[in-house]
């Protein structure tokens, strides 16, 4: 799978091309998923579906190393990558790969060799797992976020 193949799941997934002002988003105003706090210099309401697709494939998937992560779990990755942060759902992944009792690599949330060396075993359903086990320490950190996780856990499920 592609960054053209991937892209267009998560914008929808993002809410597209719909503006949110949630107050309980920590990230503010947000359009195809990108963020004022995470722009805060950027028009927001004015982002574009092309300008947001280039932030995501250089500002997220190249440094993510994306295209390194194995295909049956590319998607999944990326989408973490983007729910996450790139540390964060390298984190993830790291974990994902030690539960399957095959690895012992440090989680540092760093993609390196000995991390995608260790991915190229992990099955979708378990990195999906673990992902969920990650939104689910998100809402007991901070009991606030409960109101996303339906959708959080809908979406862990479906890419």
């Amino acid at each position: 799978m592609t960054f053209n193949d991937i892209i267009n799941e998560v914008l929808e997934s993002e809410g597209g091309s719909r503006i949110t002002k949630d107050p309980l988003d920590a990230g503010g105003t947000t359009k195809y998923g990108i963020s004022q706090r995470a722009y805060p210099d950027l028009d927001i309401e004015a982002l574009t579906e092309k300008n947001a697709k280039d932030i995501y494939l250089n500002d997220y998937w190249i440094p993510a190393k994306t295209d390194k992560v194995p295909a049956q779990i590319r998607e999944i990755y990326f989408d973490m990558v983007v729910n996450f942060g790139q540390r964060s759902a390298v984190k993830v992944l790291q974990q994902a790969c030690n539960g399957k009792n095959t690895y012992d690599i440090k989680v540092d949330g760093l993609i390196g060799n000995a991390t995608i060396g260790a991915c190229k075993n992990v099955e979708p359903d378990r990195l999906r797992a673990y992902r969920v086990l990650k939104f689910a320490r998100i809402v007991i950190k901070k009991p606030s976020q409960e109101r996303f996780w339906f959708g959080w856990y809908r979406r862990a499920l479906r890419i």
